[in-house]
């Protein structure tokens, strides 16, 4: 398994390094204008974004602690540094890391490590919920309030806003019915999909189970309601970090003037780009695509554009990096280490609930 993503891992460097040279010869950049760029930028800008991008951390480990309070009440500080630490590893290693933060919270609270990957699967959903809602929000009142032509494609523009709102109502009817009825909507999932593909079927009827286990931190709307505002606090936090990046590059007219509803249409781009998150090699991908939304969307110079990208990736990714190293120095954690055993504990974790189904 190693090997091979060793070779892909070449082969997607090498493809990259490819097309890096194909787009400085086809649409050459001016590096030393980049660094004018950031020499220009408003730095106190940068670090109230930076100082966003930590007090979020501290929102995630509260809500961490909020969706384990039925289970064992924790202190929201106990949980920091396996957030803190856990998007490090994810920084560093890439998304093949992101099992790291339930295994170490498994490890710091001594509860089972099933019940953290279902808190963590939960917490994606209210990350993914979240993210559909500001962005939204954001576009519907901006086409509400007649600012819609600020915005580039307003047309297309519009309509994603009221298809995120959709999906995320959507999203949201069927959270529900899993938490209520998991067992029914997995078998009739399972039964659909067994038609075409009974390993398809199995897999997606597991994955529904999964579900509903994590949303048993779920018990009451006061559960929902308090879990929602910190995620809804946090992602605002986030907004405001790209704002004020953004914002930071004064020399550039489109920059400086960033609106709140540009800025999360930008945010959106950014999180597709970080998907598929490689090691370090992902931040020049990152940097690459965010800067040409940035330059075809808003009309900003490459230059400009690029500058920009590297230091909303710096702001929101990497600025983490050293006070998870430290951390993780004190709590005597090997980066490295806790990825490969949060994967295979991961790998353990998924394949249970068949064998348990199977038995």
């Amino acid at each position: 398994m190693k090997k091979r993503q060793l070779i892909l891992g070449l082969v997607v460097l090498l493809a990259l390094v490819g097309l890096a040279a194909y787009g400085q010869h086809r649409y050459p950049i001016d590096w030393r204008e980049v660094l004018v760029q950031l020499q220009q930028a408003r730095w106190s800008n940068v670090a109230i974004g930076i100082a966003c991008i930590y007090i979020g951390y501290v929102f995630r480990a509260f809500r961490w602690a909020w969706l384990l309070r039925h289970n064992k009440k924790i202190s929201p500080a106990t949980l920091l540094g396996t957030q803190v630490i856990g998007f490090t590893a994810v920084a560093l290693i890439g998304r093949v890391a992101d099992p790291v933060r339930p295994y170490l919270v498994a490890k710091k609270t001594d509860l089972p490590l099933s019940s953290q990957f279902a808190v963590y699967i939960v917490e994606r959903l209210f990350d993914a919920g979240t993210m559909a809602l500001i962005f939204s929000s954001a576009i519907l009142l901006t086409t509400w309030f007649g600012a819609a032509g600020t915005l580039p494609h307003p047309e297309l523009v519009k309509r994603s806003g009221y298809w995120g709102m959709a999906g995320t109502l959507a999203g949201a009817l069927f959270l529900v019915a899993v938490r209520f009825a998991g067992g029914v909507v997995a078998s009739f999932l399972e039964n659909a999909l067994g038609m075409v593909s009974k390993k398809i079927g199995h897999a997606v009827g597991d994955k529904i189970r999964e579900f509903q286990i994590g949303l048993d931190t779920m018990r009451s709307f006061s559960d929902f309601a308090v879990a929602a505002a910190l995620s809804i606090g946090m992602w605002l936090l986030i907004a405001l970090a790209y704002l004020m990046t953004t914002r930071a590059f004064v020399a550039s007219p489109q920059l400086a003037a960033m609106t709140p509803a540009k800025c999360v249409l930008l945010m959106v781009v950014s999180g597709v780009s970080s998907i598929v998150q490689l090691p370090v090699v992902g931040w020049f991908t990152q940097i690459g695509l965010v800067a040409i939304a940035i330059s075809q969307f808003f009309g900003v110079a490459r230059e400009a554009a690029t500058a920009c990208a590297a230091t909303i990736l710096l702001v929101t990714f990497i600025s983490i990096i050293p006070v998870g190293l430290i951390w993780a120095q004190f709590e005597h954690v090997s980066l490295r280490k806790v990825a490969h055993e949060s994967e295979v504990a991961e790998e353990i974790a998924v394949e249970s609930p068949a064998t348990n189904a199977a038995e």
